[in-house]
């Protein structure tokens, strides 16, 4: 599944983002909805990669990763 497993890395890559902007920036980081979710989405990417269930995966490419991008752009343009 190299299509599935892109996606992942691409979800582990935002997921490290906000970890680390959180050790930078503790107040921008809670601007951001969902971040805890977001970083333990991540956090189970990377260390329960055999138990990824491939359908939640697409379920947050449907459903959240629209409006995570719509509020980094409207953080982007106000911060």
């Amino acid at each position: 599944m190299p299509c599935c497993a892109a996606v992942e890395r691409q979800f582990e890559i935002i997921g490290e983002a906000l970890a680390q902007l959180g050790r930078h920036d503790m107040a921008l980081l809670a601007r951001i909805e969902h971040h805890r979710q977001i970083i333990a989405f991540r956090n189970i990417l990377i260390h329960g990669y055999a138990e990824v269930d491939d359908a939640l995966v697409w379920d947050v490419v449907q459903s959240r990763l629209e409006p995570l991008r719509q509020q980094m752009s409207e953080l982007l343009v106000g911060h």
